[in-house]
């Protein structure tokens, strides 16, 4: 639970969206704009670290040239040769 002291000309904007966005309450609005802050500065941050980083184990025997992609298809393609021989 939170509270929130807010000056009268906060107070009165919040009531001007309130009037606009007629199937909200505080609560919904409020919550939605944090949400909307968060995502913002979420966007500046590269999708493996919203995901918490690159795996430790994954890559970690990887050879260096792996991220180019014929080296990548082939150890794919190898991988799963392996597996169905297995």
């Amino acid at each position: 639970m939170l509270t929130v002291r807010l000056d009268e000309e906060t107070e009165q904007q919040l009531g001007d969206i309130l009037a606009r966005e007629k199937d909200t309450n505080r609560s919904e609005l409020i919550k939605r704009l944090i949400r909307d802050r968060w995502l913002t500065l979420q966007a500046g941050r590269t999708l493996v670290e919203r995901r918490g980083g690159h795996p430790q184990h994954l890559l970690q025997d990887a050879p260096p040239d792996l991220s180019e992609r014929h080296n990548r298809k082939a150890a794919i393609a190898e991988y799963i040769k392996q597996r169905h021989h297995s």
